[in-house]
């Protein structure tokens, strides 16, 4: 097993400090995750800036959270997927909506149950997804930009999956709440 540190905003390589400065101001901490991805500023800058600009996408609130939840779901990633549930209750996605994806079930609200299987699809067939789940996706009200959106989403959260599975980031304690385990997705 590789042996990843975990910076923090004081002892991190000098490019990555400012990050992890703003990530404090901006959560309250810094993030383990965000500790580990110190170790390259590249790399914690590239995660930044796509995080940003899925914040700034064309998908409603709650369906940015369906596509965060279910990529960490579909690639197995325990710290992302704590984080992320946590951040989408506090973000008022309900409660129901946010266990159903940890367990990898369908949604009942249509339009956000197109967002997740166009997701799943998108991660487990490595964006070779069918035509027939994107005019379902289309159907149910969303746009062609929204599917763009959506590889924007896994693209961010491939980053942070693939980093969490290999410096296996510890969990910090603000997710212990919606704490993870791959086994308890159906999917």
């Amino acid at each position: 097993m590789s042996d990843f540190r975990v910076y923090d905003d004081s002892d991190a390589p000098e490019a990555a400090r400012p990050m992890l400065e703003a990530a404090k101001k901006r959560m309250g901490f810094v993030t383990t995750l965000n500790g580990v991805m110190a170790e390259s500023p590249e790399l914690l800058a590239g995660y930044n800036a796509l995080a940003e600009q899925f914040g700034r996408s064309s998908l409603p609130a709650a369906a940015k959270q369906v596509v965060l939840i279910t990529a960490s779901v579909a690639n197995g990633c325990e710290y992302c997927v704590a984080a992320h549930s946590t951040l989408a209750l506090r973000a008022r996605v309900p409660a129901e909506v946010v266990e159903a994806l940890r367990a990898g079930r369908p949604l009942a609200d249509e339009a956000l149950e197109a967002v997740r299987r166009l997701t799943r699809a998108m991660v487990v067939q490595r964006g070779w997804v069918d035509e027939a789940e994107i005019e379902a996706f289309l159907a149910a009200g969303h746009t062609r930009r929204q599917v763009l959106d959506i590889v924007l989403g896994v693209g961010m959260k491939t980053l942070s999956n693939y980093t969490n599975h290999i410096a296996c980031t510890p969990l910090d304690p603000a997710w212990a709440g919606q704490e993870w385990t791959r086994q308890q997705a159906a999917v």
